[in-house]
């Protein structure tokens, strides 16, 4: 069986934490930021869970554990 290829855009963008749980950074982030508030630009920094339904196919994406 040849090994399988990590989709390396999705390698960028997702993360996975020690439990196993993928995460990923928000979007909109850079956009228009002096019209936001302090609170919506604070909130930007944090990493946020991805859907449940979306967790299939990024797995699939990264079959090794590839986000870092």
């Amino acid at each position: 069986m040849p090994k399988l290829k990590t989709h390396k855009g999705a390698a960028k963008r997702f993360r996975r934490t020690g439990t196993g749980k993928l995460v990923r950074m928000k979007g909109h982030r850079s956009h228009l930021r002096r019209k936001k508030t302090k609170r919506v630009k604070r909130s930007y920094s944090r990493k946020t869970d991805v859907s449940p339904a979306d967790v299939r196919q990024i797995r699939r994406a990264l079959p090794y554990g590839a986000a870092r």
